[in-house]
């Protein structure tokens, strides 16, 4: 939207209006709803699992591993920002050593944009 839109909208006692300029690749890269031919419906982030859990890169290890139990076999390393930094897989989980999870997970682990087509990453994971 225009910000004359923007402010107009603001005029008529909306508090929050914000001016989105970055597109709908942005939009749909944060897992907001797409519409048209290549709507939300035909993206990885409908089936995508948002409570994976996470750490930081600071906690021990064993704690986290008693955190999340048994239901999960990977933590996700974020930072304060939740940026994926890393990861803990199921064998340093079930070492539940008493190290920093920064000093145990594996660096840079491949991640998706919700915004990805389902059937080319069904493709990118066959290969």
């Amino acid at each position: 939207m225009s910000p004359r839109a923007a402010w107009r909208l603001e005029g008529i006692g909306f508090s929050r209006v914000y001016h989105y300029v970055a597109g709908t690749a942005d939009w749909g890269s944060f897992g907001l709803p797409l519409e048209g031919d290549a709507n939300s419906g035909t993206r990885v982030g409908r089936l995508a699992r948002v409570d994976v859990p996470t750490c930081l890169p600071e906690e021990l290890v064993s704690a986290v591993a008693e955190r999340i139990g048994d239901e999960w076999q990977i933590c996700v390393v974020t930072n304060s920002e939740g940026i994926v930094i890393g990861l803990l897989g199921r064998r340093a989980l079930q070492s539940a050593e008493r190290i920093r999870a920064e000093d145990a997970m594996s660096l840079g682990p491949s991640t998706i944009r919700p915004s990805a087509r389902q059937d080319a990453i069904a493709q990118r994971m066959r290969d």
